[in-house]
């Protein structure tokens, strides 16, 4: 490009048209940058859409529930894992659009913002030199012109005077004044011809400054600016590269993870946690007994010897058998319903005794809480009494009081649980002739009430009878057994209660509610609804009132 502008600099070039050439140049690269920076912020405009999406994504496929509620399932887990890495992936896109809108996107309007200032700059100052050459040259032509004028008049004066003096009959006073006239114009024209010198000398300075210092400068200072906008484009798409290079061992890692959670798929531990999951703890049905009908057919001698062995026991029922085929066989046919009931003994064994287990340990770890917050209470307490300006040791009263009862409520809902886990695990080790039904929350089912198949009894003749035979109805009354306890009197609310513990029930003063239970030494009393809820309220909260056949019970 020097060469070439070499060439522009030549006194017969057309500068204007050089001027234009460049205009038309710097403009169309500056151009040429504002679109390259045009194309990056479209292109990390759609990394921060791909990441948004893969966002929405991850956030729609992970789980909602809590992380106990979650299978433990391998598959779920490696799945949970691939959600977790490609939320990262996300993350590294996010990174990338954003290094792109600093580093690259930034960078490139700044710059355009710069040289669009240079190159007004440059410009401007060749326009200066040029019209400040064309004023020389103009100032020069005038100079020129007047001097030719000025020549044309004195050689006209000259011709009229030579005239004149060669003319005998022109007086002697015209000759002089001819002769006056002649030496004014050749003085003007010489005069005029000294201007014209001097217009003319600066003239040519100032060309030669023009062609030879301020133009070639003025392009050189245009051909470094285009130089370093191409340096600039060539600076800007290395670090265009360099952002996506960058997060690529962090994108290669969360590529790794999801192909290690794929192999941490594991069949076997998903069909043992099938297994531990849905573990009854119930035994297999027993074998069906033979029904003979034909006790009563009289035998011939000759048939005697077909006739089917006698059983040692009394003759079995039909209807009976039959009855109790069908209540055993439920498990594998419909299905029995489920109450909700607090104890969990709508549950089978083994998951009855893992919840209960699990509702054990939530307690005391909410125990525990109380604890520490009791004994840092007590704590802020004794130094607000040897500091009263810290504080009013009163003050803590309330609340440590309010951590106490909830204390209380706690140990009483784990001793709770701990006697229903007492009773599960304690039928587990006994045969299933020795279970009884539990249907109730904490106790034993009152005398008299009456199951949807029969009655309870503590007749204990029963365990006399030889062998002994499995209760045909057992598993009916455990979970059908849905008959609501009989009111033993009545109470009156003396305070309201909010009964936000489990197992309590929402009561307001002055409320009157049935007695389905008595405080069995724990401070709490089951009642009843009208509209048929049933819970516990504290014993001092009621004013109690028996039947007078259930205070002899």
């Amino acid at each position: 490009m020097t060469g070439s502008l070499s060439r522009f600099s030549h006194p017969d070039s057309r500068t204007e048209d050089q001027f234009e050439n460049l205009d038309k140049h710097t403009q169309w690269g500056i151009d040429f940058l504002e679109r390259y920076a045009k194309f990056v912020k479209e292109r990390l405009e759609i990394e921060q859409t791909y990441a948004k999406q893969l966002r929405s994504l991850v956030k729609k496929y992970c789980p909602k529930r809590s992380k106990d509620d979650e299978p433990r399932f391998t598959s779920c887990l490696s799945f949970y894992a691939i959600l977790n890495e490609l939320n990262d992936y996300a993350g590294q896109r996010e990174v990338v659009a954003e290094d792109m809108g600093h580093k690259v996107y930034g960078e490139l309007m700044r710059y355009s913002q710069d040289l669009k200032a240079e190159r007004k700059h440059h410009l401007q100052e060749g326009r200066k030199a040029q019209q400040y050459l064309e004023q020389c040259w103009k100032q020069m032509d005038n100079s020129k012109k007047k001097f030719e004028r000025e020549c044309r008049e004195a050689e006209k004066s000259q011709i009229i005077f030579e005239r004149l003096d060669n003319d005998i009959n022109a007086t002697k006073s015209e000759v002089e004044k001819a002769k006056a006239q002649l030496y004014l114009r050749t003085h003007m024209a010489d005069e005029s011809k000294n201007e014209y010198a001097a217009q003319l000398q600066n003239f040519n300075a100032e060309q030669w400054k023009h062609f030879n210092a301020a133009i070639p400068q003025i392009f050189k200072n245009l051909q470094d600016m285009d130089e370093r906008r191409t340096v600039k484009l060539g600076e800007t798409y290395r670090s265009f590269a360099e952002v996506e290079r960058k997060v690529i061992p962090i994108i290669s890692k969360c590529l790794e993870g999801m192909v290690t959670a794929a192999k941490n798929v594991d069949e076997r531990r998903d069909s043992s946690i099938v297994v531990e999951s849905f573990k009854s703890g119930f035994e297999p049905p027993g074998d069906f007994p033979f029904e003979d009908f034909s006790q009563n057919i009289q035998r011939t001698g000759s048939d005697g010897t077909i006739g089917t062995p006698k059983t040692d026991g009394s003759k079995p029922d039909p209807k009976h058998s039959i009855g109790k085929a069908k209540n055993k066989l439920w498990l594998f046919g419909k299905k029995p319903k489920a109450p909700n009931l607090e104890d969990l003994s709508h549950l089978p064994p083994e998951q009855r005794r893992k919840k209960l287990q699990q509702r054990i340990d939530e307690l005391s770890r909410e125990l525990q809480k109380e604890m520490d917050q009791r004994d840092a209470l007590n704590k802020m307490k004794d130094v607000y009494e040897k500091n009263p300006q810290m504080g009013d040791p009163g003050s803590l009263q309330p609340k440590i009081s309010e951590t106490i009862c909830n204390m209380e409520k706690l140990r009483s809902e784990i001793h709770k649980n701990e006697t229903w886990l007492a009773e599960v695990e304690g039928a587990k080790q006994s045969s299933r002739s020795d279970r009884r039904p539990s249907t109730d929350v904490n106790h034993h089912a009152p005398h008299g009430r009456e199951s949807p198949e029969g009655s309870y009894t503590d007749d204990h003749s029963q365990e006399h009878r030889s062998p002994p035979q499995p209760d045909p109805h057992e598993f009916d009354d455990e979970f059908d057994d849905d008959d609501p306890l009989p009111a033993i009197g009545h109470c009156k609310a003396l305070y309201s209660f909010d009964g936000s513990n489990e197992g309590t029930l929402v009561m307001k003063e002055d409320e009157v509610l049935y007695v389905i239970e008595e405080d069995k030494g724990d401070g709490w009393t089951r009642v009843r609804k009208q509209s048929g809820e049933e819970g516990y309220v504290p014993t001092s909260y009621v004013e109690i009132t028996l039947e007078k056949h259930s205070k002899g019970s």
